[in-house]
């Protein structure tokens, strides 16, 4: 599960390029557009090559190239052909096929380029949203499919994880703390889906609130003792996968129990784990939200 994958079956293909096996079946039938090869059972298979090749056929088919047209181009100038449509496409579609090429071949520098040339035009936070969101919506879905492997998801949120980083701290250093609001960010033990949880944090600090950042795995135990520090708090948690659904309503409880009860202390929550629980009967200090832009509205 941990190699390197470099083959990719057709369902992958269609996984990766959002192109239907049957439209790839077609055109490799009709068109010769891409040139698979075989195992020993006559099942196909498709190198990086196909991929990146298919990908580049999709995008040209997206911005109005018949595939009859494209199937006459020489294979070697149609990143090129690429290149020059991309230069005047305002969608986001060539750029995510970008991100998730530079996954699959593990190509820093390529991720680097794309998120540089997005920098020129749209602010961190558009990026994240508009960009990055998308990416990692699909990496899930890349992920729970086999399409993909941990590595490949790791070297994508990793290199995220790092434009949050150095954005965080460029806004630490020119925003001066205007507000007493104080926010307690963490997540639940054993939870290290993080990236969401650091975007709050840029949020908060950029709207001249005091974050406190904990991260990863932060057992309830250690909350406790901030309680002292401040008349106010506000909690803010990310439930991704932690608490488990057999545990979730008694994590909720016990967090009201030993933390919630101070008047003026609270905890702002997202996460998918929340559809496993209901909802309307949270205590009153404990707000749920659908979306980190729907979060930072309230902030």
């Amino acid at each position: 599960m941990n190699n390197i994958k470099s083959t990719f079956s057709i369902k992958d293909l269609e996984n990766l390029t959002g192109i239907k096996a049957h439209t790839i079946r077609i055109w490799e039938k009709r068109y010769n557009l891409l040139e698979p090869e075989r195992t020993d059972t006559n099942i196909r298979y498709y190198s990086l090559a196909n991929l990146q090749k298919l990908l580049n056929i999709g995008y040209l088919n997206t911005n109005g190239y018949k595939i009859s047209k494209i199937a006459a181009i020489d294979s070697k100038n149609i990143p090129q052909l690429v290149r020059d449509v991309a230069q005047n496409d305002n969608t986001n579609n060539h750029l995510l096929s970008t991100f998730k090429l530079s996954m699959i071949n593990f190509d820093q520098k390529l991720f680097y380029d794309t998120y540089a040339r997005l920098e020129k035009e749209k602010s961190f936070p558009e990026i994240f949203y508009e960009d990055f969101i998308p990416l990692l919506t699909q990496i899930g879905m890349l992920w729970q499919t086999d399409t993909i492997t941990p590595a490949h998801e790791h070297f994508a949120t990793t290199l995220i994880r790092q434009k949050i980083l150095i954005s965080t701290e460029a806004i630490q250093s020119k925003n001066q703390i205007r507000s007493k609001k104080v926010f307690v960010l963490f997540l639940p033990e054993n939870e290290v889906h993080e990236l969401g949880l650091m975007m709050i944090n840029y949020e908060i600090i950029a709207n001249g609130h005091q974050s406190i950042y904990l991260g990863q795995s932060v057992p309830k135990n250690s909350l406790i003792d901030i309680l002292d520090f401040y008349d106010e708090i506000t909690f803010v948690s990310y439930f991704t996968v932690k608490p488990e659904k057999d545990n979730i309503d008694n994590y909720i409880k016990e967090f009201s129990e030993k933390i919630l009860y101070k008047k003026n202390v609270r905890l702002w929550v997202l996460g998918r784990m929340l559809s496993e629980t209901d909802i309307s009967k949270l205590p009153k200090q404990i707000t749920p939200f659908d979306s980190i832009k729907n979060l930072v509205k309230k902030l």
